[in-house]
């Protein structure tokens, strides 16, 4: 009689214990990513990195679910079919919203140049990789749908990441969704998926070395792009290899919009010891362009490049406006555990 109480017990512990087990399973929706929550070093960890990526400090993140790769053309064609949402591209820009960001005084620009539009890029021979305006130009009637000109369509390019999409746009589809964007601390944390003090999401090696690991550009920019990857703007999502944490495009591809405010002196700001679940400043400033309020991207873009912006670096950062759109930018979204 013993023995079978004993053998009673034994199970019912043992089922418990699988009972809690499964419990902290966590099944993701399909798309997404289970990303385990921990504490890992943010910020500057190499000698290519911008003032404003310093100084490194730790983070604490809790877990959540993170789309495994960008949205894509198809997803975001749901979305506007479902609400018939109008993206900032595709509006006549407000000259009294544009003015809020400008110097005093400026005077308002010729009608035409409010004209629906985006930014496109363009192969340039300068040789000031400073004067981004020499590779850069505004083209009306390029949107998300016509992303290469007017005459351009996103038909053949459904499993591309979408573009010319602002942060604006980002959040009206994460709200649809019912996501939101990650935070810059949860991005960089899933570009380094768990390794420590590593460049790039890969681990070490230089993005040219051995086996294509992302859609960057390859020669001279921005006069020549010799296209080794075999894609000049955007690839296909799950064209290059996943990160440790099963993430796509975490890297390259194109810049990615989180939800934090910039500011360039942010990291500086945080006090030492461990910020569980930063969610940035509460405040943006650009020295470079003060007037401006501006969110961060991260990750990189097709565009980037070794000798110039390395914008592919786990700790890079970049920003715009809420309201500019472009020809390397788009997204992804995550989800809290509830």
């Amino acid at each position: 009689m013993k023995k079978i109480l004993l053998f009673f017990i034994l199970n019912l512990i043992f089922s418990c214990n699988n009972l809690e087990k499964k419990q902290h399973v966590v099944e993701a929706p399909s798309g997404m990513v289970f990303i385990k929550g921990g504490e890992f070093l943010m910020g500057a960890d190499n000698n290519q990195a911008m003032r404003d990526e310093y100084p490194q400090h730790k983070v604490n993140v809790n877990s959540f679910l993170m789309d495994e790769t960008e949205v894509t053309n198809a997803d975001f064609k749901k979305f506007i079919e479902s609400t018939g949402y109008l993206t900032t591209a595709e509006r006549i820009i407000d000259w009294n919203d544009l003015k809020k960001y400008l110097p005093p005084n400026t005077p308002k620009p010729h009608d035409s140049l409010l004209a629906p539009s985006s930014l496109v890029f363009f192969e340039s021979q300068t040789k000031n990789l400073n004067d981004f305006s020499q590779w850069w130009k505004l083209q009306k009637e390029v949107n998300w749908k016509h992303p290469y000109g007017k005459e351009s369509t996103i038909d053949t390019i459904l499993n591309h990441p979408v573009i010319h999409v602002s942060w604006d746009d980002a959040v009206a589809y994460c709200n649809w969704k019912g996501r939101r964007l990650p935070t810059e601390a949860e991005y960089e944390y899933a570009m380094r998926s768990g390794q420590s003090n590593t460049m790039y999401s890969w681990g070490n090696q230089p993005i040219n070395s051995g086996k294509q690991k992302a859609n960057v550009w390859q020669g001279n920019f921005p006069s020549n792009n010799i296209v080794s990857d075999e894609f000049y703007y955007t690839s296909p999502v799950k064209s290059f290899d996943k990160n440790d944490f099963g993430l796509y495009d975490i890297s390259g591809n194109v810049w990615e919009w989180c939800s934090d405010l910039y500011h360039s002196d942010y990291y500086s700001t945080i006090s030492n010891g461990i910020t569980n679940n930063p969610i940035g400043p509460s405040k943006s400033f650009d020295p470079n362009d003060p007037y401006s309020s501006k969110r961060v991207m991260r990750g990189g873009s097709f565009l980037c490049n070794d000798s110039y912006c390395s914008g592919f670096r786990n700790s890079m950062r970049m920003k715009s406006t809420p309201d500019s759109s472009s020809q390397h930018v788009g997204f992804r979204t995550v989800l809290d555990l509830n």
